[in-house]
């Protein structure tokens, strides 16, 4: 399943994911000759920031989205990036043999359901010894958004537009992920749930979080009735979850944060 994204609507509302995602870079411990590769690179910010730890190493972002690693190659150029490159690629089908020292991955393989084929191609693409850092929305994920989306789509205006409509992020626990990273042939390290506080400065930033990455839901709804229906959203999860005394909205997150490596033998 393909959904439009909006890279640049995207770059303007994606804050929090960077912020993130420049804490796992950090317990990656990368050093400066690493070879890495970014599942997911989006609009390619944060693989630049990857790629500028390892100043005598690679860095390679790829995404499903060709918009996003337009953009991605528009604003980090090689000519100015030399050991960065994006590639438009599936998540599900790495062609990579042995070329990477460390795989990362931030708030992205939640939006593919079967991890098994990734975690293969993860593990055909490290080199022995690599390790391996994601981090993607786990089971319990923003609950109360969904909530909010599955109480607005039954109101009258919009039910003719989610008819038959089913959709499932891959939000998974800790036992069944470390049983699918030992099939892959990797060692299973830290694989942990987390709870994060997902912090929205006033109700434009919510709406515009809602509008570029909870494409599921608002690409059912026509273009021109699109913004209303998102405020809707926004205005029922408020109705539960008031702003702060400073005009914040908050969103309970989970994460499921894996770390693993490949064994220098898999045979």
């Amino acid at each position: 399943m393909t959904f439009s994204w909006d890279p640049s609507d995207y770059e303007k509302n994606s804050s929090a994911q960077f912020a993130w995602a420049r804490e796992l870079i950090d317990a990656l411990a990368l050093q400066r000759d690493d070879r890495v590769l970014d599942i997911g690179c989006g609009d390619g910010k944060v693989t630049a920031e990857l790629a500028g730890r390892v100043s005598d190493g690679r860095c390679v972002g790829i995404d499903s989205s060709a918009a996003m690693v337009g953009l991605a190659r528009s604003r980090f150029p090689r000519s100015r990036y030399p050991n960065l490159e994006f590639e438009e690629a599936d998540a599900s089908a790495l062609r990579y043999q042995g070329e990477f020292t460390a795989v990362f991955s931030n708030a992205a393989l939640h939006w593919v359901r079967d991890h098994g084929p990734v975690l293969q191609g993860i593990s055909r693409s490290l080199r022995p010894r690599g390790r391996v850092l994601l981090q993607m929305g786990g089971e319990g994920n923003a609950a109360e958004i969904v909530r909010a989306f599955d109480e607005v789509c039954a109101r009258a205006d919009w039910r003719e537009h989610f008819e038959g409509f089913e959709f499932r992020y891959g939000f998974y626990g800790c036992e069944e992920y470390r049983g699918w990273l030992c099939d892959a042939g990797l060692d299973p390290g830290r694989v942990e749930l987390i709870g994060k506080d997902m912090v929205h400065d006033g109700r434009n930033a919510l709406e515009g979080w809602i509008r570029t990455t909870w494409i599921p839901w608002t690409e059912r709804v026509p273009e021109a009735s699109r913004q209303r229906f998102v405020t809707e959203v926004v205005a029922r999860y408020q109705e539960r979850h008031p702003v702060d005394e400073e005009g914040r909205t908050h969103v309970h997150m989970v994460r499921l944060e894996v770390g693993a490596t490949k064994p220098e033998s898999t045979t």
